[in-house]
């Protein structure tokens, strides 16, 4: 999409997460969408309007890609793969190089809205968001910061966007796998009274750029096989060598924590 100009919008369904104005289609077409991208789980379109296309997939929304003449261009196997029907493509995006990007969401928690230059500057959503994991500025001191004051569990507090942006469900509990952190340890005991990080904050960090960059070069891609270390293992030996534990499946926060009760600690 980026460099190219929008010159068609299909809205098959308005009633996503928020409803789309009923204008949707015409602020966008004919808009040249000069970058593309990513804060936290949000995607970023900047356009030539100066408005931004702020989009967000849910739990189960994806994108299609199709280039003319040569089909599906992001047709793989991910490890939760989402459906293909066409009753789910909600919002189609015709581009002047051809490419069609259609929004494919079955469960509908997805979003898309329309904020011009102030509004983007002052959204709630986009301006409490914690460090990106994968700049330079996250380091053992900028997630010390944030743990220090947080009362919760290490869990719940990287699972808070406020604490590190981005972070999902999935990529929490490996990070703290990897980490060798018990996901119940309360998070405030990774820091020193005098706010320092203690050593395993440094493990952490290291820990989470280390999940996200392997997903991102894997992909994640599936067939039958199961990609993470603890995410949906429960009642499997746990995969670190030499730790004779299972794997364990708890609720936190209404989501589904693995961990190995030997190794985290």
């Amino acid at each position: 999409m980026a460099g190219a100009r929008i010159t068609r919008v299909v809205v098959r369904r308005r009633t996503l997460r928020y409803a789309l104005p009923t204008d949707f289609a015409q602020r966008l077409e004919g808009q040249a969408v000069r970058a593309v991208e990513r804060r936290a789980k949000y995607l970023v379109l900047e356009l030539s309007s100066g408005d931004r296309l702020v989009m967000h997939l849910g739990m189960s929304g994806s994108f299609r890609v199709t280039r003319a003449g040569r089909g599906d261009a992001s047709s793989r196997r991910y490890y939760h793969d989402t459906s293909r029907l066409d009753t789910h493509d909600h919002v189609i995006f015709e581009m002047s190089n051809g490419v069609t990007i259609v929004f494919n969401d079955p469960r509908r928690f997805g979003f898309m809205r329309l904020l011009t230059t102030d509004e983007h500057a002052t959204h709630l959503a986009l301006t409490r968001l914690g460090p990106e994991p994968l700049a330079g500025t996250f380091d053992a001191a900028a997630l010390a910061a944030q743990l220090a004051r947080r009362r919760t569990t290490l869990k719940s507090a990287l699972s808070d966007q406020g604490v590190v942006a981005g972070l999902g469900n999935i990529y929490v509990v490996e990070a703290l796998h990897r980490a060798r952190l018990s996901p119940k340890r309360l998070a405030s005991t990774l820091v020193t009274k005098s706010g320092q990080p203690r050593p395993a904050v440094s493990d952490l960090v290291q820990a989470i750029r280390d999940v996200l960059t392997e997903a991102i070069r894997r992909q994640y891609r599936t067939g039958a096989d199961n990609p993470f270390r603890v995410y949906d293992r429960e009642g499997e030996r746990c995969l670190r060598r030499g730790c004779p534990g299972t794997i364990r499946r708890i609720t936190q926060g209404g989501r589904s924590t693995y961990y190995c009760p030997i190794c985290q600690r």
